[in-house]
């Protein structure tokens, strides 16, 4: 089971979160994806997702994998922490409050017309939820591209160091080589 966590005023209608749903769905097996929206409200956002962990944890079948990206990989490595599941992290961010204080206002959703606020009470949720470090790095798995315009790869590299690591030149922020690194998230 691939539970995908969206980024920032993204939704489950991110170009990786269908790229995901779709080669699974491609192998028959579409019912191992997962990806709520996400409220822009952090503290809510991590009820939601920690809801979905410990209900499926109750079920019988395969353990969640968490597929993270931006925003979506700094909830990953937290939930990862806290259950101690497998992430796969795609350019997360390390610091998402101090990243994200800077978007304090509305913001139009990405996959929609709705007007998201996010607020100061938002910016100290997630400096509440930061951690020092990575638990069990041998759980994650982060991929990073050196083109990200939006966070700073050489942050994320240092933070995630003593976990399994891929890096490649160029890209973007919405991590280009998406399509091609799916069999390797699989068998993470």
């Amino acid at each position: 089971m691939f539970l995908f966590i969206h980024g920032f005023t993204s939704s489950s209608q991110s170009r990786k979160a269908q790229v995901l749903k779709k080669w699974l769905s491609d192998q028959g097996r579409k019912e191992e994806w997962l990806c709520p929206d996400l409220s822009i409200d952090p503290t809510e956002a991590m009820q939601q997702l920690s809801s979905i962990i410990e209900e499926s944890a109750q079920q019988e079948g395969k353990p969640i994998k968490l597929v993270g990206s931006s925003l979506g990989g700094f909830y990953a490595t937290i939930l990862s922490a806290r259950y101690g599941l497998k992430a796969v992290l795609i350019n997360p961010a390390v610091t998402a409050g101090l990243t994200l204080r800077r978007g304090i206002g509305f913001h139009k959703a990405w996959h929609s017309e709705e007007q998201l606020e996010f607020t100061q009470a938002h910016v100290d949720a997630l400096n509440e939820m930061t951690l020092l470090s990575p638990a069990n790095p041998y759980r994650l798995f982060v991929m990073l591209e050196r083109g990200d315009e939006t966070l700073d790869w050489k942050t994320a590299a240092a933070f995630y160091q003593d976990c399994h690591q891929l890096v490649f030149c160029g890209g973007d922020h919405g991590f280009t080589r998406f399509d091609d690194v799916l069999e390797m998230i699989d068998r993470f």
